[in-house]
């Protein structure tokens, strides 16, 4: 078991020490200044921030892969429609209440949308996804289908919003779309979908899984819609204490840590107890599998911890601080921003578990290193552009509506698993140092170029730029891939007629 850990430290490390990297050439540079504390406490959160993914990704592993696994697939097998739907629909809001990811946007936006309702409406509209999406796999229908007439209700509702006078709550209704499929729900989800798929069989079942995370990404985003047209505060939802380094760090780290393990525990309980009765009831694993499982929950608990921790206590404050200061040199703010985007989707936690299960499912045809460059250079653009359009205060629509319409013209173009595999990669990017670094960054710089008064429909949008510019970027991976194919194609057939003719000619 140490061996496996130590491999997953290291994976870790590589994929959070550039970030570390850019962080500390910043604060070399004219444009970042940062006292001697505050880069000792950046330093020590990223070390406990590379222990917590290393721990996390081996808990991911023994227990929250198997298990969605095992719901998914046991509960098919039973052949109980009704059980299987009605327990999709209960997990899917339950970890999703859980989810830490939720609760830091929750948190930020608390002065304009009550925290616990927020949370609620955004589990509701989970659990009916998940729901939408086990019938879409059972039935084996497209998911680009499915996809496009949901955005097209989803842009309907926003034309309904802008008409209205609701505009200010786009964003946030994309942003809470992005934040729901987290460390957590992310392995949870895909899993149940790879458990029902492997059941059901057939040619394209590994195809046939994914889209589950892009379905439940579209839930939260009409239900907040819905919410945000019955109005709410005037408040811009900024808090300029929730972004300052405790004076006591100490204190701040374990006030922060207990805050951590009541909201990680309760995710992980709520997860457990459903596994538990489903186990008593349908399951029936052996004592053996249940025990490794048991390890996987001990070790998800853990690393999640370590890592929600060390993101709020030392990379949020840092990040605010950093947004607020590059954006004195707005050139500067796109280009850093570009590069942060670049780095930060390395060390997100649900990244590399998707990127493994692609890996898996197709037989190494789309591998974890093309995903990941894809997903980089995705992200890359998100935030560059976000920062963008900070510096210059237009609406995020002139981003969403031309991205949402490439996203699924594309659908109709390139196999179906690249687009299933490019919505789930949308939902997995934007993890917790998305709505911990990466927003509290935007927020920062927003004060500083346009005041507080459009924190709200300037900064955030963030998070709904980051769950969008992979769906583009996945897919056009896979028209490089169709292109490449014909090609090859082509030129064996011409191979094969210059061979029929006594002539073999070499094309290569």
């Amino acid at each position: 078991m140490f061996r496996i850990l130590w491999s997953k430290i290291k994976e870790a490390l590589v994929s959070v020490l550039p970030v570390v990297g850019i962080v500390l050439i910043l604060c070399a540079t004219p444009l970042v200044d940062l006292s001697a504390k505050e880069i000792v406490i950046f330093v020590v959160s990223a070390l406990l921030l590379i222990l917590g993914i290393g721990l996390f990704n081996v808990g991911a592993d023994l227990a929250m892969s198997p298990m969605g696994e095992y719901i998914g697939g046991g509960l098919t097998r039973s052949g109980k429609l009704p059980v299987l739907l009605i327990v999709s629909f209960t997990m899917g809001v339950l970890i999703t209440v859980a989810e830490p990811d939720l609760s830091v946007l929750a948190n930020q936006i608390s002065q304009r949308v009550d925290p616990t309702l927020l949370i609620v409406c955004v589990g509701l509209g989970v659990g009916i996804f998940l729901l939408l999406g086990v019938l879409k796999i059972l039935f084996k229908k497209s998911v680009s289908a499915m996809l496009v007439f949901f955005y097209m209700v989803m842009f309907a509702l926003v034309a309904l919003m802008v008409s209205t006078g609701g505009e200010d709550f786009v964003a946030l209704s994309f942003d809470s779309g992005g934040v729901t499929t987290g460390p957590i729900t992310a392995p949870f989800i895909i899993a149940i979908g790879v458990g029902i798929a492997a059941v059901i069989g057939g040619r394209h079942s590994g195809e046939n899984s994914f889209g589950l995370l892009a379905l439940c990404s579209i839930g939260p985003i009409l239900v907040v819609m819905l919410l945000g047209m019955g109005g709410g505060s005037a408040d811009s939802g900024f808090n300029p204490a929730a972004y300052r380094l405790p004076d006591n760090v100490i204190e701040g780290f374990f006030r922060e840590m207990w805050q951590v393990v009541k909201e990680v525990g309760l995710a992980l309980l709520l997860i457990c107890v459903a596994f538990t009765v489903l186990q008593l009831v349908y399951l029936r694993l052996p004592v053996q599998r249940i025990k490794h499982i048991a390890v996987g929950i001990a070790y998800t608990f853990v690393g999640l911890v370590v890592f929600l921790t060390a993101v709020s206590v030392g990379f949020l404050p840092i990040g605010f601080k950093l947004g607020s200061q590059i954006a004195a040199q707005p050139w500067a703010l796109v280009l850093i921003g570009f590069l942060l985007g670049m780095l930060v989707v390395l060390a997100e936690p649900a990244v590399h578990v998707l990127n493994k299960q692609v890996e898996e499912v197709t037989n190494r045809a789309i591998t974890k290193r093309s995903m990941m460059i894809a997903m980089s250079i995705g992200v890359g653009l998100s935030i560059g552009l976000s920062m963008l359009r900070i510096w210059l205060d237009f609406s995020i629509l002139y981003y969403l509506i031309p991205g949402y319409i490439i996203s699924l013209g594309l659908s109709f173009f390139v196999p179906s698993i690249y687009t299933a595999i490019a919505f789930d990669s949308g939902g997995v990017a934007s993890g917790p140092l998305t709505s911990t670094f990466i927003l509290p960054f935007a927020i920062g710089a927003c004060l500083t170029c346009q005041g507080e008064g459009k924190i709200l429909t300037d900064a955030f949008g963030i998070v709904a730029m980051v769950a969008m510019t992979p769906l583009i970027t996945i897919q056009i991976l896979g028209f490089r891939a169709i292109v490449a194919r014909n090609v090859r194609n082509k030129i064996a057939q011409r191979r094969i007629v210059s061979a029929d003719d006594g002539q073999i000619i070499n094309f290569m």
